[in-house]
């Protein structure tokens, strides 16, 4: 039955094909442009893009272009093509800046980028670009009923860069690169300052600061020790009512018994 299936489906594509090469040698453009249509109507998006794109030439700069030139790029919408689809729709709003389409087409151009957004493990320049795109569009059209949507997406993109820069510093911890961890945790605190996350990267801030000093050479460690009670009473200030209160007051007792034997074995030398 499955082998049925596929033939017939095989049949249907090569006569939808036949169909599209017959039209596509017509010298009647209007035809073409009325068949595409049909096409599109259909949700036959391949078969209206061949066609579209080779009426393209011919139908620029007629009324009919616009109307082509939008359903050109959903036909590569509709087909996840988002990278064509992008560039398409951006043309559309340079070439018709005035058409009650534009606000539309600028919205889906801002949205493909969001559609291209990887995982927050891979490069996020999609995502950097979708946020730009998205804040861009609410300035130009600050009444637009797509808002509401923009506002949820781009908290949405920026959530997913928070969690790309918290995996850096992760990393840096568990490899024992205190020191870039330390780094690392405090510039996400710095660029989601809002987030709700906020009293577990200072944690994690002091946690670093901690390891970098008791594995720093003798020389070295009580100023690098200080530097963590400076990161605990910063940590008290910005989050006072934090659950990790505790565990931040237990790093603090033994960061204050270090610098005691450090002193204590300073002053024996001495004598």
């Amino acid at each position: 039955m499955k082998y049925y299936a596929l033939l017939l489906l095989s049949v249907l594509v090569l006569s939808s094909c036949n169909n599209v090469n017959k039209i596509l040698k017509s010298t009647d453009y209007d035809y073409k442009l009325q068949k595409a249509d049909e096409f599109y109507a259909k949700k036959k998006y391949s078969a209206a893009q061949t066609i579209y794109e080779d009426v393209f030439p011919v139908m620029k700069g007629t009324p009919k272009f616009e109307d082509l030139y939008y359903k050109w790029a959903f036909c590569h919408y509709y087909q996840k093509d988002y990278l064509n689809a992008e560039n398409i729709f951006k043309g559309f709003v340079e070439t018709f800046p005035n058409s009650p389409r534009a606000e539309e087409c600028r919205y889906l151009r801002a949205y493909c980028f969001y559609k291209m957004s990887p995982r927050a493990e891979l490069d996020q320049t999609n995502t950097m670009k979708a946020i730009t795109y998205l804040q861009s569009f609410t300035n130009a059209y600050p009444n637009s009923t797509h808002n509401k949507d923009v506002g949820e997406i781009i908290d949405k993109l920026k959530t997913k860069l928070e969690l790309k820069e918290f995996k850096s510093a992760e990393l840096y911890y568990n490899l024992g690169y205190y020191r870039a961890a330390a780094t690392a945790f405090t510039q996400l605190l710095n660029d989601f300052p809002d987030s709700q996350k906020g009293d577990e990267y200072k944690l994690m801030v002091i946690k670093a600061t901690y390891e970098f000093a008791r594995n720093s050479i003798e020389l070295k460690q009580a100023e690098r020790f200080e530097n963590v009670l400076n990161e605990c009473a910063d940590f008290y200030d910005r989050f006072p009512e934090s659950k990790l209160a505790d565990e931040v007051a237990r790093l603090k007792t033994q960061t204050e018994n270090k610098i005691k034997s450090i002193k204590n074995e300073q002053t024996k030398a001495a004598a």
